[in-house]
């Protein structure tokens, strides 16, 4: 209990009253070594992201918590529950696509092989991302969130939209996240969450090397399987009883 209570009231003040939650900074942190994790396609980047989720809620929502904050983010803390529910949905399939790697007498290795979305996937992120954004605006302007309100909803829409293509091991989920960024570092600046907004500068540049990252893991598969697949010799076909489905 008195770890916790330290957890909720620790804070760095500043000259002119400022201040910085130590909460703000440890779920930042948590975050980046989650990213960190997601770039390396590693099974506890999950995990670690779930406790930065936990704590950064209590940040976004402060004066339910009694934390004496600039300003409640509805949007911001939205998304830590969106983040923790896909996140196990992240989770258990990475865990299943590991699984059958090792089901197959393969190492394991990454958890999962990128690939691209396709031409179709993209066009319905796009419009996800915008009917979204359009969705949700009113309905947190509605419950009292901080303006510009569209911008809160962006990031929602951006966040719940980036970590299911991380799920599923699409390229572009980090092209998502850099669209997140570049809106969210002047809506927390101007909301007075500090940490944050100096994580997402980070976190642009970041996703820019996370992108290529997984650019250049997804070519490199793509080529191994062509090589795999023009060198195999013509076995016949596994009957159907031998085969397994992938989700």
């Amino acid at each position: 209990m008195d770890f916790l209570r330290w957890l909720f009231d620790a804070k760095y003040e500043f000259a002119g009253g400022g201040f910085l939650l130590w909460r703000e900074v440890m779920g930042n942190l948590f975050g980046l070594a989650s990213a960190l994790g997601g770039m390396r396609r590693k099974i506890w980047a999950w995990p670690v992201g779930i406790v930065g989720n936990a704590l950064l809620f209590t940040v976004f929502m402060g004066s339910v918590f009694g934390s004496p904050v600039y300003a409640n983010l509805l949007g911001q803390a939205g998304r830590q529950v969106m983040f923790i529910a896909v996140s196990i949905y992240g989770w258990q399939r990475w865990r299943q696509s590991r699984a059958l790697k090792h089901d197959a007498g393969a190492s394991p290795g990454a958890a999962v092989a990128p690939r691209w979305a396709g031409a179709r996937t993209r066009w319905l992120l796009v419009a996800a991302m915008i009917g979204g954004t359009a969705v949700l605006t009113p309905v947190f302007r509605a419950l009292g969130s901080y303006e510009p309100v569209w911008a809160d909803a962006w990031i929602f829409m951006g966040s719940l939209l980036a970590t299911y293509g991380m799920a599923k091991g699409w390229v572009e989920f980090w092209l998502i996240w850099v669209a997140v960024d570049l809106v969210g570092v002047p809506l927390l600046f101007s909301a007075g969450y500090y940490a944050s907004a100096f994580m997402y500068i980070f976190y642009g540049a970041f996703t820019l090397a996370g992108f290529f990252v997984w650019w250049r893991a997804g070519r490199n598969a793509a080529s191994a399987g062509s090589a795999g697949a023009a060198t195999a010799p013509a076995w016949p076909s596994p009957a159907p009883s031998e085969t397994r489905a992938v989700q």
